[in-house]
């Protein structure tokens, strides 16, 4: 087979038959509606800057 080149066998429609046992997955399963809160002592501007920091890091490893 060249370049492009399919089996045309796997282009025809798929018929539905093959799903009726598959089960639904629920997403929202494990939802959690509570709130999370954290304590830190660094101050924002810290923190802003330990961000930058790490942005420079991936940049520098992607080059």
């Amino acid at each position: 087979m060249g370049f492009g080149s399919y089996d045309e066998s796997e282009q025809q429609q798929q018929t539905a038959d093959d799903d009726e046992d598959v089960e639904a997955v629920n997403v929202h399963k494990n939802d959690h509606d509570g709130q999370m809160s954290f304590e830190s002592d660094a101050s924002t501007d810290e923190l802003v800057s330990q961000l930058g920091s790490m942005k420079d890091d991936d940049e520098d490893d992607d080059a």
